[in-house]
């Protein structure tokens, strides 16, 4: 077989996994040799990635989704598993972390309402401690460490402090040491927007690796940008390359691509992990996505010629590793399971497990102020359902929730099955059930049907049907996502069962 039909095998190979990569989004394994981002399907934005060993840690930003900065961790950078969540205690809207081992104590630095915290722990297992103030008001740290072993911790807007030698306090004044690189004035962006920093000391430099151009609005807007120095402190010359990387067109599948985190792996290989929104699924959140990295002979590093963040690429190595994870859950811990989150709160008195159930108390009148219980969907199309048993007067649901004032979905109380509209909400099907229900929704590329069973094998459609698609960032700020989420509302309790999500290809 001659050369050029080699290559024309090899190019239909690698069309037909990209076309039908278009239609999935939670596998991103592709066999041997490629693999398809994201390599985070959902809501998984702000990466931050250390290698301790041949095991790869991953935590992203968890706002008020809490338990918050939930760990991952891989053996091929492809495929990631949950280990813990580092952040119980609830201190606000968590931002872009960056975790970091030093002198073998594993570090997670983060903001949170403006503030730096650090949480520290002997083992990634845990326990990790308290959220510690380091009584600086800024956002996004990115930790280094001189070669003398000095500690510091960069910010958004270009400047650095002095950390103490365990890493538990700031010792010096924020001194302001990087401009950043000048966006075209004709380019569209959201904003300049210096954010992420992230540091790595390769050779004789220190790179710096930062984001700029704002984190959603145009899709060209967000992009990746590096500057390197002998010295932590500077000065520092920008690269060549910037931006690194960036969304060219909105007619590309990945949108505001930034906030980059580079890493050397076990195999000498560099790469950089990021985040971009989806076309048309902005509603899923920033998404994590990865992309190979080479070095030039003088000592920059750029995106190899030929690669494209939407088509199949070459992975990290043979070996593979499996993720085990599932969003379904029967409730027969003792613990709550990695892809739970309650919006707004961590009030661990509020819930319990019995008899493969987890009983959640009633909280607040209506879906906005009752603090859900959400997880993360990585697909375009699936199913969700639950089965409830009501106690009292409570109400239970099954929603899609963005924030406080944006969610849908379908609910029950008692007798009657409630439709939630934007927030108005009202009996559809009434005397219909006697304190148990199964409740189920059924999402197809943002447009949501929903029903109920009273034995969950016959179900029924209500009249109404949701569409999802303008409940994201740019419509309703807040850098947040659409959730699966179990409603517990007013006087009462409701016993969840059974909780079953499955993707539809």
């Amino acid at each position: 077989m001659n050369t050029r039909k080699i290559a024309l095998i090899t190019l239909l190979l690698q069309l037909a996994i990209f076309v039908k990569a278009q239609y999935q989004t939670q596998t991103c394994d592709k066999g041997a040799d490629y693999y398809m981002n994201p390599i985070f399907g959902g809501d998984y934005p702000d990466p931050s990635i250390m290698r301790d060993g041949d095991t790869y840690y991953m935590v992203h930003s968890s706002f008020d989704y809490y338990p918050g900065l939930l760990i991952w961790k891989s053996k091929d950078l492809i495929n990631w598993t949950p280990v813990t969540a580092a952040l119980h205690k609830y201190i606000g809207s968590v931002w872009a972390p960056d975790i970091v081992k030093y002198k073998g104590k594993y570090y997670i630095y983060f903001p949170a309402n403006d503030k730096i915290y650090v949480v520290t722990a002997d083992s990634i297992n845990g326990p990790w401690s308290d959220p510690v103030d380091l009584n600086i008001n800024s956002i996004d740290p990115g930790h280094v460490a001189d070669e003398k072993g000095k500690r510091f911790l960069y910010f958004n807007s270009g400047g650095y402090v002095p950390l103490s030698d365990d890493g538990l306090s700031v010792t010096g004044e924020l001194k302001h040491v990087y401009d950043g690189w000048r966006i075209p004035s004709d380019w569209s962006i959201e904003l300049f927007a210096l954010e992420g920093p992230k540091l790595n000391k390769r050779g004789g430099y220190y790179y710096l690796t930062v984001a700029e151009g704002g984190t959603a609005g145009p899709a060209t807007g967000h992009m990746i940008i590096s500057a390197r120095s002998k010295s932590p402190f500077g000065p520092w010359e920008n690269s060549p390359y910037n931006p690194l990387v960036r969304t060219a067109s909105k007619s590309e599948r990945w949108w505001s691509k930034g906030h980059g985190t580079l890493l050397e792996d076990t195999k000498g290989s560099w790469w950089i992990v990021f985040h971009g929104y989806e076309k048309d699924y902005l509603n899923m959140g920033r998404q994590t996505l990865i992309e190979p990295v080479e070095w030039t002979n003088d000592g920059w590093f750029r995106i190899p010629e030929g690669i494209k963040t939407e088509n199949p690429i070459k992975r990290p190595s043979a070996t593979t590793s499996k993720s085990i994870f599932s969003l379904s859950d029967d409730f027969s811990g003792k613990s709550l399971g990695l892809q739970w989150k309650f919006f707004g709160e961590y009030d661990t008195t509020r819930f319990h497990f019995m008899d493969k159930c987890l009983v959640v108390k009633g909280k607040g009148g209506y879906v906005g102020n009752c603090s859900p219980l959400l997880c993360v969907s990585s697909d375009h199309s699936y199913t969700a359902e639950v089965e409830m048993d009501i106690e009292g007067n409570a109400i239970g649901g099954l929603v899609m929730f963005y924030n406080s004032t944006a969610f849908s979905g379908i609910l029950a109380d008692k007798e009657n099955i409630l439709t939630n509209l934007r927030g108005w909400q009202f009996a559809s099907n009434k005397n219909v059930i006697k304190k148990h229900v199964y409740l189920r929704l059924k999402n197809i590329e943002n447009t949501v049907d929903m029903f109920y069973s009273t034995d969950g094998v016959k179900w029924n459609k209500i009249e109404s049907s949701i569409e999802v698609s303008s409940l994201n960032h740019n419509s309703l700020s807040g850098f947040l996502s659409l959730r699966i989420g179990l409603c517990s509302i007013g006087d009462g309790s409701v016993k969840f069962k059974n909780f079953k999500y499955q993707p539809i290809k």
